[in-house]
C-alpha cells in the first residue's frame, strides 16, 4: 500500500484539487482511499460524501473506529465499472483533531497506526493535508512514502516549499518530495520564468506544471476530477503525468 501526502504549509497552492486528481489517476489501477484531513473539508465536498465521521475523529485515533468502518464511497463515476474510492471525511469533530493527536500516546505518529487498518483492503491512501506546520501535518508526513507538494510560481510558495523541506527531514526516514508548479498563467512574464528556471533550481520540483484554468474551477461545480468531465485537456493530462511520476517513488 502506497501512501501519498498532498501537502502545502500554504493555503491555496492547489493542494485538494491535486488530491483529487491524483486519487482518480491512482483509481485506474487498485483500490484508493481519500483520507481529507483537512478541517475545511473541500476533499469531502468534492467528493459528495457526507461529512459526517462515524464516532467522531476521537474513535479513529483511538482505534475504535477502523477505516473500513468510516470510509464511504465517494459519489464520483465508477472506473471500468468498478468502484474504486472511497473518503474517510471531514468532519466538525476535527476541530479537536490536534489536541486529540497532542493527548494521545505516540502522537507523532498516530495516523501511521490507524492507517495500517487499510492495508489489504487499499492499494494507494491520498492524505488530503491541512495547511501549516501542524501536528496533523506531522503526523501525515511521517506516514507517507511520498509528498506532493503544489507550488504556485511566486515566492512565498518557494518559502513554503523550504519548509516542507524542514518539516520531512525531522522525520527518522524521510520521504521524497515531489513538488510542481500550479496556477501558472503562461500570459505573465513572471511565471513563464518560473516555468523555465524554478525546475533547475529546486530539486524537488518536477517537470510537471498545471496551468491556472477555469477547468480546475469547474471542479468545484462538477463536484469530480477534471480527467471525468475534460479527459482531453491540458490540465487532466498534466495530473495524469504526474501520478505517473508519483508512482514511481511510491
Amino acid at each position: 500500500m502506497k501512501v501519498v501526502a498532498v501537502y502545502s504549509t500554504k493555503g491555496g497552492a492547489g493542494k485538494t484539487s491535486a488530491a483529487l486528481n491524483l486519487a482518480w489517476e491512482a483509481s485506474k489501477s487498485g483500490r484508493v482511499l481519500l483520507w481529507d484531513l483537512d478541517a475545511q473539508g473541500a476533499s469531502t465536498y468534492l467528493t459528495g460524501v457526507k461529512p459526517k465521521l462515524k464516532g467522531g475523529v476521537a474513535k479513529l485515533l483511538t482505534g475504535s473506529n477502523g477505516i473500513s468502518e468510516v470510509a464511504r464511497k465517494a459519489d464520483l463515476p465508477s472506473v471500468d465499472g468498478h468502484h474504486r474510492i472511497d473518503v474517510v471525511p471531514a468532519d466538525d469533530s476535527y476541530r479537536e483533531l490536534e489536541v486529540r493527536l497532542d493527548a494521545a500516546k505516540g502522537s507523532r505518529r498516530r495516523l501511521q497506526k490507524v492507517l495500517k487498518d487499510a492495508a489489504g483492503s487499499y492499494d494507494t491512501v491520498i492524505l488530503d493535508c491541512p495547511p501549516g506546520a501542524s501536528l496533523v501535518a506531522e503526523n501525515a508526513v511521517r506516514s507517507a512514502d511520498v509528498i506532493v507538494t503544489p507550488v504556485p510560481p511566486a515566492a512565498l510558495s518557494l518559502r513554503s516549499l523550504e519548509q516542507v523541506r524542514e518539516l520531512v527531514a525531522d522525520s527518522a526516514k524521510p520521504a521524497p518530495i515531489l513538488a510542481f508548479l500550479s496556477m501558472v498563467d503562461r500570459r505573465k512574464l513572471t511565471h513563464r520564468r518560473a516555468a523555465e528556471e524554478l525546475p533547475a533550481e529546486h530539486s524537488e520540483i518536477v517537470d510537471v506544471i498545471v496551468p491556472a484554468s477555469v477547468v480546475v474551477e469547474r471542479m468545484g461545480d462538477e463536484r469530480a476530477p477534471v480527467a471525468t468531465f475534460a479527459p482531453r485537456h491540458h490540465v487532466a493530462q498534466a495530473y495524469a503525468d504526474l501520478w505517473r511520476l508519483v508512482a514511481q517513488h511510491a
